[in-house]
């Protein structure tokens, strides 16, 4: 039997989303090599489950836009840079590992 959300559980929600911190992330790549798909695949897929409504993500090709790898000191690729909330943060890597993502964004704790 499926269960409805009373109106005090769908205000709650949408409380909680409100509240939430904004996400900008940048998420830089070379071409559409399959370690780029990859990568691009995997920060949709987390963000979408875990920051749903509360995420910027913009890809950018260091082969079209090399003076914005250059500003950001790009150093491989791919690379996730979190721009806020602060601090930035910067991942590099396809992005497989959720658990490693959502402490390299400051989502999770680091588990001890």
């Amino acid at each position: 039997m499926k269960r409805v959300k009373t109106s005090t559980e769908e205000f709650e929600k949408t409380a909680a989303m409100r509240d939430r911190k904004k996400y900008v992330l940048r998420l830089y790549v070379t071409g559409m090599t399959p370690k780029s798909t990859r990568a691009i695949a995997n920060v949709r897929k987390i963000c979408e489950k875990y920051l749903q409504g509360c995420y910027e993500l913009e890809v950018i090709d260091i082969y079209q836009q090399p003076k914005l790898a250059q500003g950001e000191q790009i150093i491989a690729a791919p690379t996730l840079i979190k721009k806020l909330p602060l601090p930035l943060r910067k991942l590099i890597g396809d992005m497989s590992d959720t658990e490693k993502f959502l402490v390299g964004i400051d989502l999770k704790p680091k588990s001890i």
